[in-house]
């Protein structure tokens, strides 16, 4: 038998050719196009068909549990559907509040809706928590809001003799209490009032938003409030008050007298991380009115201002007085940023306040499109009645401006003291603040005395001191009293 040879296959007989490595690189690119290109199409296909799915909505956010006791409106017969007058509903949860205060006090949640409700007071050991999605909507009709005796500081209603309307949220004499909540409103519907303030068909002067009155240990953080009748919110003899991450809006003209926050007789307070735009000053400190303040003899002190964002089209971002005659003192205003405003800093007073302004310092300020940058104006002439002493003459001293910038600003400084009101030992150092005109005199003093340290822009009045970069006197002013105020720059 012959037997077959067998040999491994020569090359040439193999049945898979052989492929040369630019072949091999052709084959991986046509590959990966491929694959890449059938991916994009099933990933085309998914996203098209996750559209025709419904969209989940997000979760709300999980309420947290700050006091021993948690109530919701719901449970005393809150409907929201901003028709439904919610007041007894409120009365109702406070009631339930103040009945476990000497068991840590309760929480009352505002869920999603709008509660319309006339006012309603807080009690201590109270916390106000409105949801993301919840408004409380105030009644605009002002029979349903209750006449209050006047400010003892302030003689009589502020816009007209007797009695004043209350607040949309009011508090006496209380302690503990906090409203907060994940970015809830309270809405005070004030359009209605502003009309009936404008055509004088009110007989009482008009309510705030809120208004915590003779208590202390307060806190209002994460919440908007919006469209007050009156000021907006108004701490008024109060100490240790917090107010924090608070939204406060109102149309930026023809609402009157919507101040955002008016810290009044008040102590130990600090302000911070807010926005303001309303139709008024964005803050206004206060202490009371020519004699009837003089009498009530409570100042506003120690007060911290950081942090905030503000407008007002109508008056100034930070104002102290004109209300000053129970006196100001200690305030630090910092990081604060004034954008499309007619003022950003102004201090206001008159002969017949009494009172003082003094120990007040600004640092890291920055206006933006701002008429007037700094404002002292001596000549605030209103007041509540002729009973006023023309002998009671404010003092203003000790004033401090540090890293003011901006630019847009059309006068940076007018500063308008009087014979009989000098501004005392004011002082500038590191400011810059680029001009929307080029004007001259838009430095302007008058009256006062104090000094610059270091190089600063515009150049300063001649009523100031100079000083170098080291407090070292360079050049002393011989002209404290002259005026170079000019209102028609």
């Amino acid at each position: 038998m012959t037997m077959l040879e067998t040999s491994s296959p020569s090359p040439s007989r193999h049945c898979i050719p052989s492929i040369s490595p630019s072949r091999i690189t052709l084959c991986s690119i046509v590959w990966i196009i491929g694959f890449t290109s059938i991916f994009v199409w099933q990933k085309d296909i998914a996203e098209k068909l996750l559209i025709l799915r419904p969209r989940s909505v997000p979760p709300a956010i999980e309420i947290p549990v700050l006091r021993p006791s948690v109530f919701d409106i719901k449970d005393f017969g809150g409907v929201g559907d901003g028709v439904t007058v919610n007041t007894v509903a409120f009365e109702r949860a406070v009631k339930a509040i103040w009945e476990v205060r000497e068991r840590g006090g309760g929480q009352l949640n505002v869920g999603v809706g709008k509660w319309l409700t006339a006012p309603f007071n807080l009690t201590s050991y109270m916390t106000l928590f409105l949801a993301q999605g919840a408004e409380i909507l105030g009644i605009d009709d002002e029979k349903y809001w209750p006449l209050m005796p006047p400010l003892p500081s302030y003689g009589y209603g502020r816009e007209h003799p007797g009695s004043r309307y209350g607040s949309l949220i009011h508090g006496q004499h209380l302690r503990d209490v906090v409203i907060t909540g994940h970015n809830g409103t309270i809405n005070g519907q004030g359009q209605t009032w502003w009309t009936k303030y404008k055509t004088k068909l009110l007989n009482h002067t008009r309510g705030p938003l809120v208004q915590i009155m003779w208590s202390k240990d307060i806190l209002i953080s994460n919440i908007t409030l919006r469209d007050s009748p009156f000021w907006t919110l108004h701490p008024y003899d109060c100490k240790n008050i917090t107010i924090r991450k608070v939204t406060i809006l109102a149309p930026i003209f023809n609402a009157p007298n919507t101040d955002g926050i008016d810290p009044d007789s008040c102590e130990d307070m600090i302000i911070e991380d807010c926005y303001i735009s309303v139709g008024d000053d964005a803050i206004a400190i206060k202490s009371g009115w020519d004699q009837y303040g003089l009498a009530y003899a409570r100042p506003s002190t120690n007060i911290f201002i950081r942090n905030l964002v503000v407008q007002s089209m109508v008056s100034a971002g930070i104002s102290i007085g004109s209300e000053m005659s129970g006196g100001v003192s200690n305030i630090t205003v910092e990081n604060l940023h004034v954008w499309n405003s007619k003022r950003a800093i102004r201090i206001k007073t008159a002969l017949g306040r009494g009172g003082y302004v003094r120990n007040i310092t600004y640092r890291n300020v920055t206006f933006e499109n701002v008429r007037v940058g700094i404002v002292i104006d001596t000549y605030y002439n209103q007041h509540p009645d002729l009973g006023y002493d023309l002998n009671a003459v404010p003092t203003l001293e000790d004033i401090s401006f540090t890293t003011i910038h901006g630019e847009g600003v059309r006068v940076p400084v007018r500063i308008q003291g009087s014979k009989k009101i000098p501004v005392s030992n004011i002082s500038f150092r590191d400011m810059s603040v680029g001009l929307s005109h080029k004007k001259k005199h838009v430095f302007q003093c008058a009256f006062v005395e104090g000094r610059v340290i270091g190089t600063i822009y515009p150049p300063p009045c001649e009523n100031l001191d100079l000083y170098d970069e080291h407090e070292q006197l360079v050049t002393r002013s011989m002209s404290q009293n002259i005026s170079d105020i000019d209102y028609s720059v």
